[in-house]
């Protein structure tokens, strides 16, 4: 929450072209999605490894791009890292995002994986494909890869065929293939998705469980506090000093749902400027999973963009002096445009131990960041057990944190949009970025993969429930 100095730790290279009309095929699957590949790099020792993948949609029924991330399972040959660029794509290379992931459980032939998403608008008809996706993937180092060890590589198969070991994920869900192992998790949805409302659904907890859909009037109705919510007002940082106002908390209604937004707005000066936080009012939530689904906005509402703006979903104790040994955060911190030096979009993850303020601020932390617009909705996770933090985007875990920034006490759940000091535009044109969260969710029983968490929230709201909290008020403590 506080200034930092990042490296990024997942790299991408996207070469944009133009979005072109959908190839219609006639379908080989009786239904659903199914994944063809075939490879040009066929040897075992090769300067890269070239995925091309064609999507075909074997159902009855369209199917939104954005729904749709796939998965090219490898074993890296380095611990350096690894460069991702789209060659050719009907679909156009500018509307596909591919990102590098550690796994969280390995095999002999898979620790990484290639993730790619669809971020350009549009449907996969019935019985269409997407045409060639000519993906690279290759060592920032320049080395050889060895692909005779990688779980989806197949020299033999130089025309387009099934292939079970490159997977689809649906919303989440495994819609194709069979993974290295057994995930759990779901996938990305690879750029904005709709907020859902159904789907599959899982008991949720009878017991140490808070889940929010944020049905509220304003943050003065009743319910709001009686659920041990509170809206900042008044003064202190971080950002705009003295800029924290109940009024920046609304309740409108999106995707047929209502949500809680949080604005932001200035016209460059201290006393044109308002932020919003919203903060639970009990310090009770340790160990477990932790979730929210956030509405991201990389632009502002209205009036120009440029604004160093940070959206954020984060956890935290309060500092009680500087270094403060039991201080504990963590942090997922959106800046569209960047900050602190560093160019946007930007998603930080941070696990702090602590920091100082005096005689100078020294902060000890370590984080991770992922360098690609995440306009729109998205599940953010962060597992919190057995000495280890996990944070997760859409399903796929993105940075863990274990030793001493492990959390040392029970936290607060929070929410908040903020300017960084001394990094507005020089405009007085008024302009208001606004962040909205679907629901929150935490279970103190330990790891809920993201998919579970997705499951039991859909649990909830067929059984039209808005508000539960059966976490013990000494919990963790």
């Amino acid at each position: 929450m506080r200034k930092k100095t990042l490296a990024a730790v997942l790299a991408a290279t996207l070469t944009g072209l133009g979005l072109t009309a959908l190839t219609a095929t006639a379908s080989s699957a009786a239904t659903g999605v199914h994944v063809q590949y075939r490879t040009t790099m066929t040897g075992a020792s090769a300067y890269e490894i070239e995925p091309w993948l064609n999507v075909v949609n074997g159902s009855s029924a369209s199917i939104p791009l954005s729904q749709l991330t796939l998965r090219y399972y490898f074993t890296a040959d380095t611990a350096g890292s690894y460069t991702f660029a789209c060659a050719w794509a009907v679909v156009g290379c500018g509307n596909l995002t591919g990102t590098v992931v550690t796994m969280p459980t390995t095999t002999g032939t898979a620790d990484h994986y290639l993730q790619l998403g669809f971020t350009g608008s549009g449907s996969l008809a019935a019985g269409a494909s997407t045409g060639d996706l000519q993906l690279r993937l290759y060592r920032s180092d320049w080395q050889n890869v060895n692909q005779a060890n990688d779980y989806s590589f197949n020299g033999s198969l130089t025309s387009y065929a099934d292939s079970t070991k490159v997977t689809a994920y649906r919303s989440g869900s495994l819609a194709w293939g069979t993974p290295p192992v057994p995930d759990g998790t779901g996938g990305p949805t690879g750029g904005p998705s709709s907020s859902p409302t159904t789907g599959p659904t899982s008991p949720p907890p009878s017991t140490g469980a808070l889940f929010d859909d944020f049905s509220y009037t304003s943050p003065n109705d009743a319910s709001f506090a009686a659920h041990g919510w509170s809206a900042r007002s008044g003064a202190g940082g971080p950002g705009i000093l003295d800029s924290w106002k109940t009024s920046a908390v609304t309740f409108p209604t999106a995707s047929g749902n209502t949500v809680m937004q949080l604005a932001a707005t200035t016209d460059g000066t201290n006393g044109g400027t308002t932020q919003a936080e919203v903060d639970t009012t009990a310090k009770k939530f340790f160990t477990g999973t932790y979730a929210a689904r956030v509405f991201f906005n990389d632009a502002p509402a209205s009036g120009p963009d440029g604004d160093s703006v940070n959206e954020t979903f984060y956890t935290i104790t309060p500092l009680r002096y500087d270094n403060d040994p039991l201080y504990s955060e963590l942090d997922f911190e959106y800046l569209p445009n960047g900050g602190w030096g560093d160019t946007g979009p930007k998603m930080y993850t941070t696990s702090w131990y602590t920091y100082q303020n005096n005689p100078t601020w020294v902060g000890d932390r370590v984080s991770s960041n992922v360098s690609e617009s995440l306009q729109g909705w998205h599940n953010l996770v962060i597992q919190v057990n057995n000495g280890t933090v996990a944070y997760f985007i859409d399903g796929t875990q993105v940075f863990t944190s274990t030793g001493k920034y492990y959390p040392r006490q029970s936290m607060t759940i929070d929410f908040n949009n903020w300017f960084i000091a001394g990094e507005t535009l020089g405009s007085a044109t008024p302009r208001t970025y606004n962040e909205q969260v679907d629901w929150v969710y935490y279970n103190a029983g330990g790891i809920v993969s993201p998919a579970t968490v997705q499951a039991q929230v859909n649990a909830y709201r067929a059984a039209h429930t808005t508000f539960t909290d059966t976490v013990p008020a000494n919990n963790g403590s």
